[in-house]
């Protein structure tokens, strides 16, 4: 078998005569997090469910754990877990009782299903609830629980297609803290999403989709080194001298601009040593200020950045 866990090889997939997805090719290896990031549309969840044998790939191959997607679907099912955009549960079974089903569907014993349900209640915080029946449950509960459904069999690859749409800020973090608790035990993860914050928080790399193509690859420093500047902020002690402020920054070959912060001004570097020179030219201009910072690049700045030169859509 592959010492990769997830493997695609040129696979793309049409529908009649639309093209979901065009030659994708990408690895991940055990214990890491790859995101799928794009618009919607992008191809994202028909990549997933290609990859947890839902769809067949038109053309190309797909491994995970080492099976072929195709040939192999069984045992790729029996190594997965996978939470969907919406949640699956069954409505009339308590949150209790839909974890048990998917325990003992995968082979453990009562006991063994009650222990492992019980694990996970107590994890996405719905012991309190674990009685009731899911179609009492609020739309952030039933999410919770689908999510716990993914992690009963322990799987050695989760697949997560935009796990926490839906999700209360409270819950969306312990998703984060679950999943990398996972991953430090060896589990790979497959994760999509349209939250550039979600990427930066668990990503080891991503790989950006855009109309069934990948458009750019890499770990979020190689991203936003594609961007490749950083932005100073600088807050005046006289609010009136933003455009002394900014003769002095442009004097000094920079390039500044007013701040959305009234009384600031910014001005893109390449390096931290920028950060100097702009403090070197407001001190020469007797512009004095009162407080000054270096923001690096978001991966918020790189997608902007790809939408304005490869014509990737806005997020949406």
């Amino acid at each position: 078998m592959s010492r990769a866990m997830i493997e695609a090889i040129e696979i793309s997939r049409s529908f009649g005569q639309a093209h979901a997805l065009t030659d994708i090719s990408f690895e991940v290896g055990k214990g890491e997090v790859l995101c799928l990031l794009g618009h919607n549309g992008a191809g994202k969840s028909t990549l997933v469910s290609i990859l947890t044998t839902v769809l067949p790939p038109t053309s190309g191959t797909a491994r995970v754990a080492g099976f072929d997607v195709t040939r192999e679907g069984h045992d790729v099912r029996a190594r997965i877990g996978l939470t969907g955009q919406f949640a699956s549960v069954d409505s009339s079974l308590s949150g209790m009782d839909n974890l048990v089903l998917v325990a003992r569907l995968l082979g453990a014993s009562r006991r063994q299903a009650r222990s492992r349900a019980g694990q996970l209640l107590e994890m996405f915080a719905l012991t309190g609830a674990a009685g009731r029946p899911a179609r009492t449950y609020s739309g952030g509960m039933r999410r919770r629980l689908d999510l716990a459904s993914s992690f009963v069999g322990r799987p050695s690859v989760l697949f997560l297609d935009e796990p926490t749409t839906g999700l209360d800020p409270v819950s969306r973090n312990s998703l984060w803290e679950l999943v990398g608790q996972s991953v430090a035990q060896g589990m790979t993860v497959l994760l999509t999403t349209q939250y550039l914050e979600e990427a930066d928080q668990l990503a080891d790399r991503i790989v950006v989709l855009a109309q069934g193509r990948t458009v750019a690859e890499g770990t979020t420093e190689q991203l936003k080194n594609r961007v490749g500047v950083s932005t100073v902020h600088a807050t005046l002690a006289d609010p009136a001298a933003v455009h002394s402020a900014m003769t002095a920054l442009s004097a000094a070959g920079l390039e500044p601009q007013p701040s959305e912060k009234p009384g600031s001004v910014s001005a893109p570097v390449e390096t931290s040593v920028g950060l100097a020179a702009v403090v070197r030219a407001l001190d020469d201009a007797g512009v004095a200020i009162t407080g000054i910072s270096l923001a690096e690049p978001t991966l918020n700045d790189v997608y902007l950045a790809l939408a304005e030169h490869s014509g990737v859509p806005v997020l949406s």
